[in-house]
C-alpha cells in the first residue's frame, strides 16, 4: 500500500496550491481519507477530511473557507485545493486513510495508512 502526496512548493502569501495524493496497492474507495499537516515546531494536526463518496467534507477551523478537499475514486486519489495561503500554513502535508469506514473522529489515531509528506512553504 502506498500513498504518494505531491504538489507542494514555495508560494507567496495569498497564493494557491493544489495538493494531490495518489494511492496504490489497494483501493480505498470505501474509506474516508484526510489531509494532516505538521508545521515547524508543531505537532501533527488535522486539516481536512472527506467521506468515501466525496459527498461530505470536514475542515479544521483554521482552514475553513480557504481549503477544499475532494476525491476521485476512479483515479484512487484525493486533492486539497489551498487558497489564500498564509505563512501559518507552512508545513509538511500528509494524506491518510481512515482506519474504519465509520465514525466522525479525525485524529491521527483514527488513520490507518499514511503517505510521505509534501512540503508547503508560504513566504510573507
Amino acid at each position: 500500500v502506498q500513498l504518494q502526496a505531491s504538489g507542494g512548493g514555495l508560494v507567496q502569501a495569498g497564493g494557491s496550491l493544489r495538493l494531490s495524493c495518489a494511492t496504490s496497492g489497494r483501493t480505498f474507495a470505501s474509506y474516508p481519507m484526510a489531509w494532516f499537516r505538521r508545521g515547524p515546531g508543531k505537532g501533527r494536526e488535522f486539516v481536512a477530511g472527506v467521506s468515501w463518496s466525496g459527498g461530505n467534507q470536514y475542515y479544521a477551523d483554521s482552514v475553513k473557507g480557504r481549503f477544499t478537499i475532494s476525491r476521485d475514486n476512479s483515479k484512487n486519489a484525493i486533492y486539497l485545493q489551498m487558497n489564500s495561503l498564509s505563512p501559518e500554513d507552512t508545513a509538511n502535508y500528509y494524506c491518510a486513510v481512515k482506519r474504519t469506514p465509520y465514525g466522525s473522529r479525525w485524529t491521527s489515531d483514527d488513520m490507518e495508512y499514511w503517505g510521505e509528506g509534501t512540503l508547503v512553504t508560504v513566504s510573507s
